[in-house]
């Protein structure tokens, strides 16, 4: 697979770090090219992950995260009563709605990490049991983390979407650049 590098991303650590992490964004929204709603929210593996799924807890995640960086309340609340619907698509919500509120968490991040003073400033981790006390993490930390995240579940998308009709990464990078794979 050939991997686009933004011109932006050429000796700019803020651009390559945001480049690897929509890079990783692309992995998922290419996961769900061509589905219809039923086939993002059916789980053809052996877990309970769909791709509708792992679409919606990926962009809660990044909007998550960049509200803590901000230092600010998370716009989701999670807890054990409704861990589960991070990774479920409830309700009205739909791949598209999901892709939207992606796209305007990814502007957020952007906006956030380029007009920041330095990706060496820190903010506070939450109280929750599995950070240190009292820990802290930089802006830097910050995009390794989403990257890492984002491309954690990016793998999953992978094998549910060859699951599901045996499309691989490699066809649907060829099929979202309207070629054919092979």
């Amino acid at each position: 697979m050939v991997m686009h590098v933004p011109a932006e991303a050429n000796g700019d650590e803020r651009g390559a770090l945001l480049a690897f992490i929509e890079e990783q964004r692309g992995g998922i929204r290419r996961a769900l090219l061509g589905l219809t709603e039923e086939q993002a929210r059916s789980c053809p593996s052996a877990s309970e992950l769909s791709l509708g799924g792992l679409l919606k807890h990926v962009a809660e995640i990044e909007d998550i995260w960049i509200a803590r960086a901000k230092q600010e309340q998370p716009p989701v609340r999670r807890n054990e009563s409704n861990w589960h619907e991070s990774f479920q698509l409830v309700g009205e919500e739909t791949v598209a709605s999901q892709l939207a509120y992606w796209e305007q968490v990814a502007a957020e991040t952007e906006k956030f990490i380029r007009s920041a003073p330095s990706l060496d400033d820190t903010f506070p981790l939450p109280p929750d049991p599995w950070f240190p006390p009292e820990g802290r993490v930089s802006l830097r930390w910050l995009c390794l983390h989403l990257i890492r995240e984002t491309a954690r579940h990016a793998g999953h998308a992978d094998i549910i979407r060859e699951s599901l009709d045996g499309k691989t990464a490699f066809e649907l990078v060829a099929q979202e650049q309207g070629a054919s794979w092979g």
